[in-house]
């Protein structure tokens, strides 16, 4: 494998140590862009009532991980003292694919994140600077990263391919900055936990670079049990509980069942769904009316949309007749956003736009980046080459988890969640999990469930509680 790599011809000025800091607040001393492919900057975040020093370096590696088809890939590291060889690395993305890492970059480890409902940022007092360094990649396509000029994009729009990529990306990294001893770690949200899988198993058996832990944000491993395709009957039972605890949250059910908790909800929902409900769906004709009955009086739906849908209801469906009376549909990301019906997913669009402006003001303001691209948050999911990893036509990456495991068995895996995502439910992770071994937890995994949606990290307590586990686990 050969990669490419543009150096940049700088010398690094000193900096001096920032000794104050208002409470959660965030000093910057500019060491001025080298050149116009790297900016880098420190700052200080108080942690625990101790004052924390970085330095944060962003800007661009060329990498070329086949034969004429290199790009320029955009990244954001931060590190913490000055003797960091031995201090884990974190290298975080988000999804799609067509993602950029903007969302867990402002969101969740970095020591900067958005002002909840606002376009500004603050200090992060849940940074996870206090534990590893943090690395975090746009992949080609996203944010500042493009293919070199006259380079197809459709190079880097696969499976494999975004593999190759990134891992060429971090092994470079690694050398560049001496972290060959560190121990080495992956963190991805959706589409980005299948890239932490399968780059795993790349870097480990292709660049022999052995990783310690993978943290699984909301994972998508297995697209059977989240497409709603034509004959495909695995995500309805999987979902169910999720439109219950949606519903519930919506007061959309009987005082009986609104009166349980999300957990003795979603049990007694799950009994049904996968008993009854699941040999009712692998039965050739109509569902009875007694399984219809009984989807109406946990989802909140109407019995006659049930039955005419022949008691199989889409997350598209659910999100937007839940609330149809009312001209709203709930969101995908977060069930308990509503929102015009005529709009986009109500739990996206206003995340979006916080994200992008804080982000936007950030790297010019205190990052001193300054890029002639446009930074693209996320794409329109490109046509994807999913290649070797489809099991009866679907994505699935379970079968690499499950041999990374039982490969190294120092590798350890963190798994979250949140209740109210329609876009990969707990209970599909669940059930990819066990797919891949995995039964809860054990030595080598962690699993946890929060009250939060598909970007757990939004909500500032999830996110909170977010930082202690996963401070745990690096331990």
């Amino acid at each position: 494998m050969s990669f490419l790599i543009i150096r940049s011809v700088f010398r690094r000025p000193s900096f001096a140590l920032l000794i104050s800091i208002a409470a959660f607040a965030l000093l910057f001393i500019s060491w001025g862009s080298a050149d116009r492919r790297h900016a880098y900057s420190a700052g200080s975040v108080l942690l625990n009532g101790r004052v924390l020093n970085y330095q944060a370096d962003a800007g661009y590696i060329t990498v070329n991980p086949e034969q004429n088809a290199a790009a320029n890939i955009f990244y954001t590291a931060y590190t913490a003292g000055y003797d960091n060889t031995n201090r884990p690395l974190t290298f975080i993305f988000n999804g799609g694919p067509g993602s950029a890492s903007i969302w867990l970059h402002m969101g969740a480890g970095s020591p900067v994140r958005t002002v909840p409902g606002k376009a500004g940022y603050g200090a992060n007092p849940d940074t996870w600077l206090g534990f590893t360094d943090l690395v975090f990649i746009d992949p080609v396509g996203t944010g500042f990263s493009r293919p070199v000029n006259g380079v197809d994009a459709r190079h880097f729009y696969g499976y494999q391919a975004d593999i190759r990529t990134i891992g060429t990306f971090i092994q470079f990294y690694l050398h560049r900055h001496h972290r060959q001893n560190s121990r080495v770690f992956l963190a991805g949200e959706s589409y980005g936990a299948a890239r932490a899988v399968g780059l795993a198993a790349y870097l480990q058996d292709s660049l022999q670079t052995k990783i310690s832990g993978l943290t699984l944000i909301s994972p998508a491993l297995d697209y059977k049990l989240i497409s709603f395709r034509k004959g495909n009957n695995e995500p309805y039972p999987y979902y169910l509980s999720a439109y219950a605890i949606a519903a519930q949250y919506h007061h959309q059910l009987a005082p009986e069942l609104a009166a349980l908790s999300a957990d003795e909800l979603s049990a007694k929902v799950s009994a049904f769904a996968f008993g009854t409900y699941r040999q009712a769906l692998s039965r050739d004709g109509a569902i009875a009316q007694q399984v219809i009955d009984t989807l109406s009086y946990f989802t909140g739906l109407s019995k006659e949309q049930l039955k005419a849908n022949n008691g199989r209801i889409t997350d598209v469906e659910f999100t937007s007749s839940l609330l149809k009376q009312s001209d709203e549909k709930l969101g995908t990301f977060d069930s308990r956003s509503a929102g015009a019906s005529n709009a986009g997913d109500p739990s996206a669009a206003a995340l979006s736009a916080t994200f992008e402006q804080a982000f936007q003001q950030y790297v010019h303001k205190d990052l001193h980046f300054n890029a002639t691209s446009t930074y693209l948050a996320t794409i329109p999911t490109p046509v994807w080459n999913y290649g070797q990893h489809t099991k009866n036509g679907y994505f699935n990456v379970t079968g690499v988890l499950k041999n990374l495991l039982s490969e190294n068995p120092d590798l350890r895996v963190q798994i979250v969640s949140g209740s109210y995502d329609l876009a990969t439910p707990p209970a599909t992770v669940s059930a990819a999990l066990a797919e891949a071994g995995i039964n809860g937890n054990n030595t080598q995994v962690s699993v946890n469930h929060y009250a939060a949606g598909h970007m757990v990290y939004t909500d500032t307590q999830v996110n909170h509680q977010f930082k202690q586990d996963s401070e745990n686990f690096y331990r």
